[in-house]
């Protein structure tokens, strides 16, 4: 392991990640191609890090599922003469990590490396050349083809992952939300080379990025690495909008029998989108229904005083069309249907009344005082960075979290669940056994 290697992995063993005592001060500029530049100086610490955002998830998939996943796995296994031995390698001798990712709303590719200049600068060479010449090499495509369908069949003996795609199916029907994200067995095994290069030439361009960086870069050299990154790309276009998520209009039920001996519970609805009016009453809210932990009411209803589950939780997944509602436990099958009668019951009191002025109170000093936690390390702030910058949300949106929370009423919160939530019109997926 070389000198460089070895100082970074201490700083990582160490923890000694940035941690900044104020809301961070975010700059943003933009390319002169059209990528979205999103910065925030970070000085304690010889570390950059930065991550480029493009709207190239699953929900890019089309008729392909599993499209946006493959395309991204393979920007690593090959770019201009070198192989993925000579890539992670190249990264390994500055002491650099690389990463790539994709979900249903984007795809990512990032860098951490330390920011003295005679590694940096390698560093940022070789994220260049995957970010602009990826090759995409046949035997690669074909070892990740492999893998994802060792995943896929590995998800079909799983309840959890059978029921996340029964729930997404029945919420979202032919919106692209509906597409899993590591596609299926048959779409995987049809994909080819020439759809990963047409997806890549779409997708990964300027004017669909958005650049997140974090570090002890002055603002000049920030400007210079986005100004780089974002050269060796085609301007091209942003992605166009994705259609709007339909309203249920009835409930759906689905059980599908697995030789397990729980029940994996998901109930829910589409919710909300990023930038949500209503996102503050929700959230604040939800945490007092069933994103407090143990605290929570329906933690407290199924769990503590029944010990119908050991966990069940709520929780708003906000995306760039609405993303899901759901409300999700485990229990003995024999033990279903009063879990889900008590789940169901939890919810209703909940919409129909609203929170107690003290369980808002404790709610606030929970989300306010736990805030801090959320912001303390370069790779924190990178995260919302990214998520700020994709969603196009305020760039005061760290500084005035808590404030909005703050703000939130128990009138406000029943408010929007009455008019976002109708526990008349759920999704309900179980799996497991036949139950009781």
């Amino acid at each position: 392991m070389n000198t460089a290697t070895k100082f970074f992995l201490a700083l990582l063993t160490l923890g000694l990640c940035s941690s900044l005592a104020a809301s961070p001060q975010i700059q943003h500029w933009q390319t002169s191609n059209g990528a979205r530049v999103y910065f925030v100086p970070a000085p304690e610490l010889p570390l950059l890090d930065l991550r480029i955002t493009f709207d190239a998830g699953a929900a890019r998939d089309g008729e392909h599922p599993g499209l946006a996943l493959l395309s991204n796995s393979l920007i690593g296994e090959g770019a201009g003469k070198l192989d993925a031995d000579a890539i992670a390698e190249s990264f390994d001798q500055v002491g650099a990590r690389f990463s790539a990712s994709a979900q249903r709303d984007m795809a990512s590719l990032g860098l951490r490396s330390l920011t003295e200049p005679a590694l940096l600068a390698p560093a940022l060479d070789t994220f260049a050349l995957l970010l602009h010449q990826p090759s995409f090499p046949s035997d690669a495509l074909e070892r990740q083809r492999r893998q994802m369908l060792t995943v896929l069949q590995n998800q079909r003996q799983r309840p959890g992952e059978i029921a996340s795609r029964a729930f997404h199916q029945a919420l979202y029907g032919d919106h692209p939300y509906a597409s899993p994200p590591s596609g299926t067995e048959a779409s995987v095994s049809s994909l080819s080379r020439d759809q990963v290069m047409a997806f890549h030439r779409q997708y990964y361009v300027a004017r669909n990025a958005v650049i997140a960086m974090v570090g002890a870069l002055k603002r000049s050299d920030a400007e210079a690495i986005a100004e780089r990154l974002s050269a060796g790309l085609a301007a091209g276009a942003a992605a166009a909008a994705l259609p709007p998520v339909a309203e249920l209009s009835s409930a759906h039920q689905e059980h599908i029998p697995h030789q397990a001996s729980q029940t994996h519970v998901l109930l829910g609805q589409p919710g909300i989108a990023r930038g949500d009016a209503d996102y503050f009453p929700l959230y604040v809210g939800n945490q007092i229904l069933g994103g407090g932990g143990l605290v929570s009411r329906i933690n407290e209803a199924v769990r503590e005083k029944r010990g119908l589950s050991y966990s069940a939780a709520s929780y708003f997944q906000p995306m760039r069309a609405n993303g899901p509602f759901t409300l999700s436990l485990q229990t003995r099958n024999d033990n279903t249907t009063e879990a889900l009668a008590v789940l169901r019951e939890t919810l209703q009191r909940f919409v129909a009344n609203g929170p107690s002025e003290a369980e808002l109170a404790a709610a606030k000093r929970n989300l306010s005082g736990g805030f801090a936690l959320n912001t303390d390390s370069n790779s924190k702030i990178l995260g919302y960075l990214g998520m700020i910058g994709f969603y196009r949300l305020p760039l005061d949106y760290l500084e005035t979290f808590i404030p909005q929370v703050e703000a939130v009423s128990t009138e406000q919160i029943r408010e929007a669940f009455q008019r976002r939530i109708a526990p008349e019109r759920l999704v309900q997926i179980t799996v497991g056994g036949n139950g009781d």
